[in-house]
């Protein structure tokens, strides 16, 4: 007798999951830590007031006159907004046909280009790239605020008002936590007390590599009734000036890394223009819509922050 089979039998229905696998990244850690901004204009000006070098010589005679010296002048500093943007197109027929996975292919369209929108800002902040007002406008990223830099001596900095990039054309090298340390020294001489080292997944695994007595080594714990673990990263590093929590950021360049105080960093965005959804006149039988985004960096205070540059990944 002949075995009936499944490949042989008609009428099988289908099966389908209900559920949506998604691996690609979605975090934003840059993004994520800064202080959100309502701005009012394209030119998003901010006030840095610096104090007079404290001095060892301030001693007055008995009952002479003052000396009046006014405080040093506040600088005036300011970031262009840059309009990004995420369009799509969906066919009607979609929004009406039975779906896995999602009830509505528009809706769901809008939410996977909100996030890709929300990445490529993340991405953007490390880019070195000064303002223009010319379009498509620029606002000015991380690279072209920071003057308090750890870089090998044949690159140099910006002149740390968003007009200019800095100079990355040199021999990169190794990462080293004497980089780390001068970086830190020098945001801390200059007031700062960055509280967040961002970097690449590649400089997080160099870092856990390194060896000091301020960085936790690998060690294996084996406390009952656990498995034994081997502990093989390091997530706080203790520096001479201050602790920095050590965040991975899939979108930093493997190049640079980031000494941040989230007090003195924003995102600044146009009112109504904060990943606002435009519908877009119907094209044929289908709907299309646009999210927008109208954004600038503020680092309200960019000595605050300080960075490791000309590193080869390694």
């Amino acid at each position: 007798m002949a075995i009936l089979t499944s490949a042989a039998a008609i009428g099988q229905r289908e099966s389908l999951s209900d559920t949506i696998y998604n691996i690609d990244p979605q975090e934003v850690p840059l993004t994520s830590m800064m202080k959100k901004e309502t701005t009012s204009a394209i030119n998003e000006e901010f006030q840095v007031q610096n104090l007079a070098a404290a001095v060892d010589t301030n001693s007055a005679n008995e009952g002479a006159s003052y000396s009046f010296v006014n405080p040093e002048l506040t600088v005036r500093l300011g970031n262009i907004h840059q309009i990004s943007v995420k369009a799509a197109q969906v066919s009607n027929t979609l929004d009406a046909v039975d779906l896995a996975g999602r009830q509505r292919e528009e809706e769901y369209v809008k939410i996977l280009k909100s996030v890709e929108l929300k990445k490529d800002i993340n991405k953007s902040f490390y880019k070195n790239e000064a303002k223009s007002s010319s379009d498509p406008r620029k606002a000015a990223k991380l690279p072209a605020w920071l003057t308090n830099a750890s870089l090998p001596s044949d690159m140099a900095v910006s002149a740390g008002t968003g007009a200019d990039v800095a100079d990355f054309t040199g021999t990169a090298a190794a990462l080293t936590l004497a980089k780390i340390d001068a970086a830190m020294l020098a945001a801390y001489q200059d007031g700062g007390n960055p509280t967040t080292l961002i970097m690449s997944p590649v400089n997080k695994g160099n870092f856990s590599g390194l060896s000091s007595g301020s960085v936790a080594t690998n060690q294996i714990t084996s406390t009952a009734p656990k498995e034994a673990s081997i502990v093989g990263s390091v997530s706080l590093y203790l520096s001479d000036f201050g602790t920095l929590s050590c965040v991975v950021d899939r979108a930093c360049p493997d190049s640079e890394i980031y000494l941040i105080d989230p007090e003195y960093i924003c995102m600044g965005t146009l009112p109504g223009r904060d990943f606002s959804v435009t519908e877009v006149a119907p094209q044929g039988d289908s709907t299309q819509f646009a999210i927008v985004t109208e954004y600038t960096l503020l680092p309200k205070a960019p000595k605050a922050h300080a960075y490791v540059g000309g590193l080869n990944g390694s």
